[in-house]
């Protein structure tokens, strides 16, 4: 699994679901950290709102450029939907946030030939990887 984190890590667009200027929710301070490392972040939230100078867009659908990496702030009832549209976008790996599980979604992404991760945060995996 730590393989495919970084792997994932390594990619560098990420469409934020769940991402709206909230400060207090936890997808707002990953997100901010996602951009510190040099990320370039994608907010999709129904408002679409603008979010730490990125434009915001109502869906993955809506997005007019590549995504690389689809990170879910999401209930987990809602993340098999979240993960059928990334997997229609044709995006590259798909992040379900902690406690965001759905094992038939990531299953569905992995056989679609995208890497997943699944109740894990990238920033406490950042924190990790820069400990020596």
């Amino acid at each position: 699994m730590s393989d495919e984190i970084d792997q994932v890590l390594a990619l560098k667009t990420w469409a934020v679901v769940g991402l709206s200027n909230n400060e207090f929710r936890a997808a707002y301070s990953v997100a901010e950290l996602l951009k510190e490392k040099g990320h370039r972040i994608v907010p999709v939230h129904p408002k679409a709102e603008e979010v730490h100078g990125e434009k915001g867009y109502a869906s993955l659908k809506d997005i007019p450029f590549p995504v690389d990496v689809v990170d879910l702030f999401v209930n987990s009832a809602l993340a098999g939907a979240v993960v059928d549209e990334a997997i229609e976008i044709g995006a590259k790996a798909v992040w379900l946030q902690l406690d965001v599980i759905d094992e038939a979604a990531v299953a569905r992404a992995r056989a679609a030939g995208l890497l997943a991760v699944m109740n894990r945060c990238p920033a406490i995996e950042y924190g990790k990887r820069n400990r020596v």
